[in-house]
């Protein structure tokens, strides 16, 4: 594919100022790694007190890892839908682009086995004996705010939590009220369907270009991939929305940047495959 003919019928000025905002927006999401990082790093620390285990990493830095990947991955669409003709993608520069992409997909997947498995972790909740002040006064103990926000848990602010519907993790010294909870329990869901949705996506769209290197993607096998991938951005709206109403503003503007990276990723399929079909 090349840029030249991509967009042919825009302006100088206009096809600059879609780079410039394309790539913006690429750079936004590269800098939501570090984002990132920085809130899974706060939250581990309470989470896993007694230190993150190599078997606990993924749990813990979920969302770092998994954003890190899709960054690596979303370049290597860009490359083979957008910068590099048909004639380059051959060879030791296509081998180089699927071991990349291969190294992409096992963090994503892993990603989204940690979703899933801090998912499941909520759902071991045990009732708490006691009041949310004895806890404050045993010492050690953290208080939730919101997913992944926690505080220590002491006598200023123990009196905040109703203690006839307080329940803590499993596996942590965390306290909660129930609706609390139940609340984060709710945008786990929505993680782990995220995740499950931006797989298929990827599957599908990595199929779609597989066909168009070998001049075999047809018209209508395209229109049967937009339908089936439109159902699919369609939920990662509504995840999406459900995070800009219920989540963080960081959960939000990730989901909504990198609908926005794939929209142009799909313009690049979409003009590949028409300029293909055009030969």
């Amino acid at each position: 594919m090349s840029e030249v003919v991509s967009l042919a019928g825009l302006s100088a000025n206009r096809y600059t100022l879609f780079k410039i905002f394309k790539y913006t927006v690429y750079c936004l999401l590269a800098y939501n790694v570090y984002a990132f990082f920085v809130e899974n790093h706060a939250a581990a620390g309470t989470v896993f007190a007694d230190g993150v285990s190599l078997s606990k990493i993924i749990e813990a830095y979920n969302d770092s890892i998994d954003t890190l990947a899709w960054v690596l991955l979303l370049l290597v669409f860009e490359l083979e839908t957008w910068v590099l003709s048909d004639e380059r993608l051959k060879g030791a520069t296509k081998w180089a682009l699927n071991a990349v992409s291969a190294f992409c997909y096992v963090f994503i997947i892993y990603s989204f086995y940690g979703y899933f498995s801090e998912m499941v972790s909520l759902t071991h909740l045990l009732p708490v004996t006691g009041s949310a002040c004895d806890l404050a006064a045993s010492g050690g103990w953290s208080m939730v705010l919101e997913q992944d926000d926690y505080v220590a848990l002491t006598a200023a602010n123990c009196g905040s939590l109703a203690d006839t519907s307080l329940l803590r993790l499993a596996d942590a010294q965390i306290v909660g009220d129930a609706e609390i909870w139940r609340e984060i329990q709710w945008l786990a869901w929505v993680d782990v369907i995220n995740a499950g949705a931006w797989l298929l996506v990827v599957a599908i769209l990595a199929f779609d270009v597989w066909l168009q290197l070998r001049h075999q993607l047809s018209d209508s096998i395209m229109r049967y991939s937009q339908v089936i991938k439109g159902l699919l951005y369609f939920t990662l709206l509504l995840c999406a929305i459900y995070w800009g109403i219920n989540g963080s503003f960081l959960d939000f503007w990730d989901a909504f940047l990198w609908l926005v990276a794939f929209f142009f990723i799909e313009m690049n399929l979409f003009e590949w495959q028409a300029e293909t079909s055009a030969e």
